[in-house]
């Protein structure tokens, strides 16, 4: 992350995981890294929620099977009191409809517990920039389950070219793609998706797409 001076600043990171030795052993890899330091530690879903409220940490690493509060629960929970957080969910499950149903809690990540620890932070430094990791084809299908709203759309003050956006960005299609259908610089679309996600009040591309849905913004 950097400051608008140009100096960087560090990453902060809240690990909730109810297994000490895992906490221990992801701080260890995290704590290797200039651009990124832990702040807090949680070993339960419950913990955690109280913990970022009170940190506000910048990216969570979140276990999902925990005692008191499960971690799918505890990002839905802090994402809506904390939207601008970003989460990633540690897990060993990999089964599509799971990671379904942590992507539409808020998860901007999902990374299986036997990966590397530099594709943990690899992803934290992605989250903290704003991006997002979640398969367009997982995107998709999230968004395809969600239920069309019965009352009209919210007024958020899109211009008419960040609701062409929108409408890609709800299909799961990439800034590179969405340049091309529109006819647009890379930048350009860059600049109308950072509207939007300002706009909607959520930390990234993929919540935006998600909150748009629910709101009845996509068509």
């Amino acid at each position: 992350m950097t400051h608008e001076n140009g100096t960087h600043k560090q990453v902060r990171v809240l690990l909730v995981d109810d297994h000490p030795l895992v906490r221990q052993g992801i701080r260890a890899v995290l704590e290797s890294e200039e651009d990124i330091v832990v702040v807090g530690e949680a070993s339960d879903g419950k913990e955690g929620v109280r913990q970022a409220e009170v940190l506000r940490p910048d990216v969570i690493v979140m276990d999902v099977q925990m005692p008191r509060m499960e971690g799918i629960e505890a990002t839905r929970e802090i994402k809506q009191s904390l939207p601008g957080c970003s989460v990633i969910v540690l897990t060993v499950n990999d089964e599509e409809m799971f990671l379904i149903e942590a992507v539409h809690a808020g998860a901007g990540a999902y990374i299986l517990k036997e990966s590397s620890g530099d594709m943990l932070v690899q992803s934290i430094r992605a989250l903290a920039r704003g991006g997002t990791l979640i398969p367009t084809e997982l995107l998709r299908k999230a968004l395809q389950a969600i239920p069309v709203p019965t009352r009209g759309a919210e007024d958020i003050g899109l211009s008419a070219r960040e609701k062409e956006v929108l409408q890609l960005l709800t299909q799961g299609h990439g800034n590179k793609e969405m340049a091309r259908q529109l006819n647009l610089a890379h930048v350009t679309v860059k600049k109308h998706v950072q509207r939007i996600i300002a706009k909607l009040g959520v930390s990234d591309r993929t919540q935006a797409a998600l909150k748009a849905c629910r709101m009845g913004l996509a068509e």
